[in-house]
């Protein structure tokens, strides 16, 4: 027998939203001595407090689904209504998010209290043993030792913040941009502890902090609105001469823009949604803030010599008639193979993509582009993510695991930083962003200066970001397993890993990464692709140009566009596909005809790339979007289709159905003094 429907779908949701409220406003009112209640009674609270969380969820999700068409009779003002009832269920959710966070920095900062108190009673403990026979003491040595016990309150040094301040895990204090701070300990690594004016303790970074005087507060205050905060960001020394240790980078506007969002992903963390060690991308916050300066596009550009009067990376071989191959100190093929034991987030959060983002690191830095490989998983094992070992065909090149790795830095710290991510949307709000579920480097060198073997790893996988220590990824499956070793090997099979394989190059790949630039990481798949721009820039700036002194525009739409390709990888597949198509038609002898190929290429490019760059049919690239991202790979296969059925793209572009942008001048010209890269000796 089937279930029978409700009558009135929107006035019984509507009721169980009443009946959330009243709960809801109960344990609000319950909680409001929270912190004077037993651990227990709030742990209490907190558990009611998730569960409610999930059922106002439950019924918002309820809610979005339902249409006017499911209501039997007619309902007056209905989208209003349900509008309304929304509005009621997001705050209620709000009220419950907040307090579950405020309930669980009670509990950790009563955990921090308990600790301390046991720390100052061992320390009193120690100094009544040393100082037992000794009962005389000066009025001056009894002073000073009370003052170093406990400072008093005219010894606390006053400091105002330079800028926001997000706490980063329990302990720490959040404040805000001209605060002024108690300071009560100045420890050796750079984090202070302080108390704000509200009597709120915790633990402060030293670089957001200056010396605060009555007296000079109107000139401070006026600096602080005219510094920039480069200038803030690029102090990384305390007042004592200590480094600030752990948290500090070479990046630090994005690893700050990645701690701001820190209580977001704490809040996530509270409610169960992801394990602990989870925390907002850092390479992905330097692709949204650092403009064009990790990306693929600016490295493979020419470079300049220091004196800037020739390419250092781009120089023309005469007797060869092309450009000069160029050995670097790491050349290297990288397979992506798999990832395994993945923690999974909570039904909360709808995934929307899975990556592998790696880029040459030294421990502070990023020293390459940052390249993004997409992962694939099946229902079946959702802890396991697995990548195209090879890409052939229509496979599109975002899914290629096969990655090459050029870099010609000297560090003896290089390596490979991989920071595995999903891209997400919260079903409740319908925000999005991106996580790290853990990092790994992998150093290329040993400590003799000797390259790392070409072998498969085992990387386990760490948590938080790259510049935080000691951080699991998912602090319940603990790597540090107590037992026999037996239950140790279970322990560390459970654990978060990443398997690479590095591979050593044999002629034919050696010949070919030597004509890319010394320091780029990209798709192996895409390889001949960028060769061929880099043998058309040796042609036009080298070769070609009439006076190598001149710095006037060149008119040359493959140079000016094709960078453009590298940030949309389904063009660059159509690209591909349309280039092998052609390539299946030359002669043996005309493979071996480099200007041949180089023509030809020129050809397909126009009759392919230019058009799908400037139609309107074709959306804006956005990441991690299924509905754009399906837009534009049925409009790329509907124009090479045409393509194909005309013998060109020429009937599709003269076509009044086509419709594209207008013209512009950058479609045309290569202004290569605004692309080229500066040298960064």
């Amino acid at each position: 027998m089937l279930a029978r429907r409700p009558r009135d779908p929107l006035q019984a949701l509507r009721r169980r939203g009443q009946e959330l409220k009243l709960q809801v406003d109960s344990l609000v009112t319950e909680s409001q001595l929270t912190g004077a209640l037993e651990p227990s009674k709030r742990r209490d609270i907190y558990q009611r407090c998730i569960q409610l969380k999930q059922a106002v969820d439950e019924n918002k999700n309820a809610l979005q689904k339902l249409n006017k068409a499911d209501e039997v009779a007619p309902v007056g003002n209905y989208e209003k209504r349900k509008e309304e009832e929304h509005s009621l269920l997001e705050k209620l959710s709000c009220q419950l998010q907040e307090l579950a966070v405020g309930i669980s920095r009670i509990e950790a900062h009563s955990d921090k209290e308990e600790d301390d108190t046991t720390e100052e009673d061992e320390e009193e403990t120690e100094e009544t043993e040393e100082t037992g026979g000794e009962e005389e003491e000066s009025e001056g040595d009894e002073e000073e030792s009370h003052e170093q016990a406990s400072p008093t309150q005219a010894d606390i040094v006053k400091y105002i913040a330079l800028g926001d301040f997000s706490a980063q895990q329990a302990g720490d204090l959040t404040f805000k941009k001209g605060d002024i701070l108690h300071i009560i300990e100045k420890k050796p690594d750079g984090w202070w502890l302080a108390k704000d004016a509200e009597g709120a303790e915790g633990l402060i970074p030293r670089t957001y902090l200056e010396p605060y005087n009555k007296e000079d507060t109107r000139e401070s205050s006026e600096g602080l609105k005219e510094g920039s905060e480069e200038d803030v960001e690029v102090e990384d020394e305390t007042a004592d001469g200590a480094e600030v240790k752990q948290r500090t980078d070479s990046h630090w506007s994005a690893v700050r823009k990645a701690i701001s969002e820190i209580s977001t992903v704490d809040v996530l963390a509270t409610m169960g949604a992801i394990p602990a060690g989870f925390r907002p991308s850092t390479l992905s916050q330097l692709l949204d803030e650092a403009g064009n300066q990790f990306r693929a596009s600016y490295f493979l550009q020419p470079e300049l010599t220091t004196s800037q009067l020739a390419f250092r990376d781009l120089v023309w071989d005469a007797k060869a008639g092309t450009i000069m191959s160029r050995a670097s100190r790491v050349s290297l093929i990288l397979t992506l193979w798999s990832c395994k034991m993945i923690p999974l987030p909570g039904t909360s959060i709808q995934v929307l993509s899975r990556h592998v983002r790696l880029c040459l690191f030294d421990g502070s830095k990023v020293l390459s582009n940052i390249h993004t490989v997409r992962a694939m998983w099946q229902p079946k094992k959702p802890k396991t993510w697995t990548f195209s070992p090879q890409v052939t065909g229509i496979l599109p090149c975002l899914l290629d695991g096969d990655c090459f790795i050029r870099s010609n830095s000297s560090t003896p710290d290089l390596g490979i930083l991989f920071e595995l991510g999903i891209s997400y949307i919260r079903n409740s709000t319908g925000e999005r962003g991106e996580l790290s579920c853990g990092w790994v480097f992998l150093k290329l060198f040993n400590a003799s200066g000797v390259p790392i073997p070409a072998k498969t790893y085992e990387l386990f996988l760490n948590g938080g970001t790259p510049y935080e220590k000691g951080v699991e990824v998912d602090p319940s499956v603990s790597r540090r397993a107590q037992g026999s070793v037996f239950r140790q090997m279970i322990s560390m099979r459970r654990q978060p890993q990443l398997l690479v394989k590095l591979r050593s190059l044999n002629r034919r790949s050696r010949a070919m990464l030597s004509l890319l630039p010394e320091t780029l990481v990209g798709s192996m798949c895409s390889t001949h692709l960028l060769i061929f721009y880099r043998q058309i820039l040796g042609d036009v700036l080298l070769r070609d140009r009439t006076n190598l002194q001149s710095a006037d525009l060149i008119s040359h739409p493959v140079l000016a566009t094709f960078p453009v390709l590298l940030e949309q990888p389904d063009v660059m597949d159509a690209l591909r596909s349309s280039w092998a198509e052609k390539e299946s038609t030359l002669k043996r002898s005309e493979k071996r005809d480099k200007e041949l190929l180089k023509s030809e290429f020129l050809l397909v490019y126009h009759d392919c790339v230019l058009p799908l760059l400037h139609s309107t049919l074709l959306p804006p690239f956005r990441w991690a979007e299924e509905e754009t991202e399906a837009a534009r790979w049925k409009a790329i296969a509907d124009f090479l289709k045409q393509s194909r059925e005309n013998e060109g793209s020429l009937k599709a572009l003269l076509s009044p159905d086509g419709v594209h942008k207008p013209f512009d001048l950058s479609e045309q010209t290569y202004d290569f003094l605004g692309e080229i890269r500066k040298n960064s000796a």
